[in-house]
């Protein structure tokens, strides 16, 4: 393996943006919203929280405390822990694939709130009937075009950063986009506060209903938190190897999960308020987004500019969350091949772009009925989400959760949460959360996910 000069964050709030911006995306603001209305609210959400809690905040702490004390990137960090002929080396490697694989059909979506925004200034949303606006996602989704052109700009902005290194390039940008991202959000959910539907809005996403519940409310909560903090993708284990000795882990991954938290919710109390007050479905789905906002936008008074600023929203996050996906395969490459960062960056961005023309093309008639007859009725995009996010990332974080909670020395591990930590004294019980909770959890969401779990209940 060859080495390099990896570099190190500036400062421990420089690793904190730059984390919490790997954390907060799509997954926050496209993803748990939508989550929460198909969910029924409140207990949904109550739910999200005590997963994010017991075990999303311990299995970040693992994966930062593995990249940190092997101070390399996924696929070598298990080779310095556990030797370079050990197994353990694949759990590195699929946390590169899902990397890889995930900016490559995230990109298509970021380049989805970039045309919005673009509509929204040029006033598309302007005097247009709901069904109008309803059916432009349609014809969005449809239009290759249009989608390879925002997919490779939205790839060549990531690129240009990764680029830049850790210092100039992810930590100067995480200092510009976090604070852009919560002054946007915190306006909006401002603005929410004079809305007709604030009330209802709130009491559906913050009040528990039992009527709601199902065994789904669990296992989607917990996989919805899960896929939010950016678990199981080796993005926090890269940040995490750039780290120094005296820099307090576990205080930086409470700071970094509070973060992505309020950034879910925020984005649900600007969403639902909005949904409530014009009449539009919580339940919508994924088009919550990008269907039911902008209709409801279009009936709003000033809602053209609020438009403008929510999906300018919906960009930043998905951007902060692109480098991170990106740095994952580009420090791989460096570590494992030498190769200089200017190099690796441009190779591994422009293999990820080429890849993710399948995904921006998926919704084309001609391409989308040939690939549903091969894979059960998922497009493209549909297919290696699923792969992804109900295969990669629950494996990916189950994995991680064993090797540091039973492959790992206890001492290793223990000298590593307490180095330059003023939490020590929980380290009995994070690796107790770690060792036991966390296993069990995920192996049931992903029992869950794939469908197995049914199964096996009815035999």
């Amino acid at each position: 393996m060859a080495t390099t000069d990896r570099g190190h964050f500036g400062s421990r709030l420089g690793f904190i943006l730059a984390a919490a911006g790997s954390a907060v995306g799509l997954g926050n603001i496209w993803k748990f919203p939508y989550e929460t209305g198909e969910n029924g609210g409140g207990f949904f959400v109550l739910v999200y929280l005590v997963c994010v809690v017991l075990i999303g905040f311990p299995v970040m702490v693992a994966e930062i405390l593995v990249g940190r004390r092997a101070q390399r990137s996924p696929v070598g960090a298990f080779g310095r822990l556990r030797g370079e002929e050990s197994a353990w080396r694949v759990l590195g490697w699929l946390g590169v694939i899902t990397g890889f694989i995930i900016l490559s059909y995230y990109s298509v979506v970021a380049g989805w709130s970039m045309n919005y925004a673009l509509m929204s200034v040029v006033g598309v949303f302007t005097d247009r009937a709901p069904d109008e606006i309803s059916a432009m996602f349609t014809t969005l989704y449809g239009s290759w075009g249009i989608n390879v052109f925002w997919h490779l700009l939205f790839m060549g902005m990531v690129v240009g950063i990764v680029i830049g290194g850790v210092k100039k390039g992810i930590e100067a940008w995480a200092r510009l986009l976090m604070p852009a991202l919560f002054v946007l959000l915190t306006f909006l959910v401002a603005y929410s506060f004079i809305l007709p539907g604030h009330a209802d809005g709130l009491a559906f996403v913050f009040k528990p209903n039992l009527d709601k519940v199902s065994e789904k409310t669990f296992f989607e909560g917990l996989g919805t938190a899960f896929f939010s903090l950016s678990l199981g993708m080796g993005a926090l284990l890269t940040y995490g190897s750039y780290l120094r000795k005296d820099d307090d882990v576990p205080k930086s991954a409470m700071i970094i999960t509070g973060l992505d938290t309020l950034v879910a919710f925020m984005a649900c109390m600007i969403m639902f308020p909005v949904i409530f007050s014009y009449g539009m479905e919580a339940t919508q789905g994924p088009g919550l987004v990008f269907v039911s906002m902008p209709v409801a936008f279009s009936q709003m008074p000033g809602g053209i500019a609020l438009a403008i600023f929510f999906f300018l929203l919906l960009f930043f996050a998905a951007l902060t969350s692109g480098i991170s996906l990106l740095e994952v395969v580009t420090s791989t490459v460096v570590d494992q091949l030498g190769w200089s960062r200017r190099k690796a960056t441009l190779w591994t961005g422009g293999l990820i772009a080429l890849f993710g023309l399948a995904s921006a093309i998926s919704g084309t008639e001609w391409f989308s009925s040939n690939w549903q007859v091969l894979f059960g009725g998922k497009n493209f995009f549909d297919t290696i989400d699923y792969l992804a996010s109900n295969w990669f990332l629950p494996l990916g974080g189950l994995f991680m959760s064993v090797f540091v909670g039973w492959v790992m020395p206890r001492d290793a591990v223990q000298d590593e949460f307490r180095s330059g930590s003023t939490w020590g004294g929980l380290f009995s019980v994070w690796y107790f959360f770690l060792r036991f909770v966390c296993p069990v959890g995920i192996a049931l969401v992903f029992l869950y996910k794939v469908g197995a779990l049914n199964f096996l209940l009815t035999k």
